[in-house]
């Protein structure tokens, strides 16, 4: 028999709520029986996702607080982001087992373990493990053992403003499953910070997913208002005029993640990839009436620019060597074909340095594009870069054209002055490839001032702003065929009109 005596969590939480003197409002209903059936349906991997300031905090703790009413036994892991916030739930774990009547058995005789970041209640086996710990995602998690795994806002913007810091959350994360005992189980609880949320319930192709990060996780979805009458779920609580309010307080990118989880950024996104046209076509060489023509999906392209901003910083610390290519075609659309982050094998830095190895893969990359000229950045460490590229390009036979190009200009003026028009006007298409990549990650985190990734950004402005090359007579000093067209003719006539 229980030790609550066969009581449901939500009568466990209905008389500490009484205790309080509170109400349950019928939102908290919902949670608990959701909570309880979930654990009596032995689901082991479960997602709870409330909007910000709904209790779901308090509850979870109530929840820690039954579980172990009913199985003194268990081992309890509460993960958040920080310590102090993985602190905080022991506590009021702690505070309920000490106040709850139905709880009262926990309590061991003398509190040797009762401290602010772990505990041991009265159980029945001697285990090594506290009955509860806290940690923060960061801290050391070897050599613990835990039934159950609570992890408490562990997304928080310290943890998911960036690429490298959602990585790192990520694999901190996927450690879990060496510490979770086989048969335990996974809560989840919280609301989404970035687009890439490890709680979104889609793949994201950029990020070269099959599946979301908590594939196959029971979820509850409660959002502020409903998605179909846009009713308040605590209208109580949250009135019209209160949640308008909070609108236009937190502005309407915080508002869409933290009440009605959206998986989105925080902020606006001031370049929205949704505005670029995604295709899959490949460039196909065709010849007739004495031309080849290079088309894309079916559209000719008359022109093109291939840029390289170069670096030899490692990307996840400093700045990226990228180099991209954007074609025009005859309507003035915009097609950014390729793009690509270059790393050097340092393994290799004896035989062929650093500069070399960049040198190579940007001359076959603008091979591959059938590209008619490479533009190089050449402030920082560009200045010495031409000459080296010249010489990759001579060793490859491919007859590409050096141009080198000293940028003056702001860049977040550059970025927003490449961007801004072709995204009004629906003309810039992106290539497949380029979309999984890196480049539409930098679209959504960039913001103007702040300090964020820009690298790939920055090439494919440089495609966009600097002169094309008009793809006539491209491919004189190479061996593959023309693509280009040539110049009119104007042919002499008899007519005298």
């Amino acid at each position: 028999m229980l030790e609550t005596g066969g009581r449901s969590f939500r009568q466990f939480v209905w008389v500490y709520n009484q205790l309080q003197n509170r109400g349950t409002p019928a939102l908290h209903g919902r949670v608990t029986d959701w909570l309880e059936h979930s654990w009596r349906d032995g689901d082991k991997r479960l997602l709870l996702m409330v909007f910000r300031n709904a209790g779901k905090s308090t509850l979870v703790g109530l929840f820690c607080a039954w579980i172990l009413a009913n199985d003194p036994d268990l081992r309890i892991l509460v993960l958040s982001a920080e310590q102090n916030l993985a602190d905080k739930m022991a506590r009021s774990v702690r505070r309920i087992i000490e106040r709850h009547p139905m709880a009262r058995h926990l309590l061991p005789e003398r509190r040797e373990q009762w401290a602010a970041d772990q505990f041991t209640v009265a159980r029945p086996r001697d285990f090594r493990d506290p009955s509860l710990c806290s940690r923060g995602i960061t801290g050391n998690l070897t050599g613990l053992r835990a039934d159950v795994v609570i992890c408490d806002d562990v997304e928080v913007p310290n943890t998911s403003d960036t690429p490298t810091k959602r990585e790192d959350m990520r694999e901190c994360l996927r450690e879990l499953d060496y510490i979770l005992m086989p048969q335990g189980t996974i809560l989840y609880v919280g609301t989404p910070h970035s687009f890439y949320s490890i709680y979104a319930d889609q793949p994201r192709k950029e990020l070269k997913e099959d599946a979301p990060f908590l594939a196959g996780y029971r979820r509850l979805t409660i959002p502020l208002l409903d998605p179909a009458t846009g009713a308040s779920a605590w209208p109580e609580r949250f009135s019209p005029d209160v949640v308008e309010r909070m609108r236009r307080q937190t502005g309407p990118a915080k508002f869409r993640s933290q009440m009605l989880l959206e998986p989105t950024h925080v902020h606006d996104v001031r370049l929205e990839p949704e505005k670029m046209r995604r295709y899959a076509g490949a460039i196909e060489l065709a010849s007739g009436n004495g031309e080849t023509v290079l088309t894309i999906g079916g559209r000719r392209m008359l022109s093109s620019t291939c840029w390289w901003d170069p670096s030899f910083g490692d990307p996840k610390k400093g700045d990226a060597s990228v180099v991209a290519c954007v074609f025009v075609d005859e309507e003035g659309g915009y097609w950014l074909h390729g793009l690509r982050y270059l790393t050097h094998d340092p393994a290799r830095v004896e035989e062929q340095d650093e500069a070399d190895q960049l040198c190579r893969q940007v001359v076959a990359f603008a091979e591959a594009m059938a590209q008619p000229a490479i533009r190089i950045e050449t402030n920082g460490i560009g200045k010495f870069l031409p000459s080296l590229l010249r010489r990759a390009v001579a060793r490859s036979g491919c007859g590409c054209a050096v141009i080198e190009h000293v940028s003056t200009r702001n860049k977040v003026q550059r970025i927003l002055d490449a961007f801004d028009p072709l995204l009004a006007a629906g003309r810039l298409h992106v290539h497949e490839d380029v979309w999984q990549g890196g480049f539409v990650q930098e679209m959504r985190e960039w913001l103007p001032g702040r300090e964020s990734r820009d690298d790939a950004l920055d090439a494919v402005a440089g495609c966009i702003l600097e002169e094309p090359v008009r793809l006539r007579g491209l491919h004189a000093l190479r061996t593959r065929r023309q693509w280009r067209g040539g110049a009119p003719l104007m042919a002499r006539t008899g007519f005298d009109l």
